[in-house]
This record gives structure tokens, sequence and C-alpha cells, in this order.
């Protein structure tokens, strides 16, 4: 569903910049390498979870209904690979 206010590029501009300057150095830990972390961008709140049913989305959905939300792969490029393989990326 598309968020009211934001557009989905603001969400993901939104979502890097958060991932970058503020939660990646917490949560790039050995143990969460390959998990998701889903990011409310308007809160900065987050949740990690593995990516079975997008566990974290929907416990951040549940703390604020209207969450504009950018998921990331922990220690990756991407979230899922189609055709072609996640590329681990150096910390």
């Amino acid at each position: 569903m598309a968020h009211p206010t934001l557009s989905g590029k603001d969400i993901a501009e939104r979502g890097r910049t958060l991932y970058t300057e503020r939660i990646r150095a917490q949560v790039e830990t050995e143990e969460n390498i390959g998990k998701l972390v889903s990011i409310d961008v308007e809160t900065g709140d987050y949740e990690i979870g593995d990516d079975r049913h997008f566990d974290a989305t929907r416990r951040l959905m549940a703390k604020h209904e209207s969450a504009a939300i950018y998921t990331h792969r922990i220690g990756y490029n991407a979230v899922y690979a189609l055709g072609g393989v996640l590329e681990r990326v150096s910390p």
C-alpha cells in the first residue's frame, strides 16, 4: 500500500540514510548478518527479524499503523536476488 505523504523514492532515500548513519553500527553484528531490518523512516524505530513473513515489518506496523517502512538485509547489498546472487557488503 502506498504511503499517503511519502513516495517510494523518498522512503528508500530516508531508509538508506537512517541505516547508514544511525542504525548500521548497532545492528551489523555477526549474529544479525543476513537478517532483515525494517525501519520506520518517520520515527527511526526499527525491528530485526528473519525473512519469513516479514516479521520485523509486522511488528513495526503494530506500533505505527501508517508507518513508511524501508527494509534492508543486514550485511548485504539487496534484500532478495532474482536471477543473481546477494553480495556481502564489507563492514
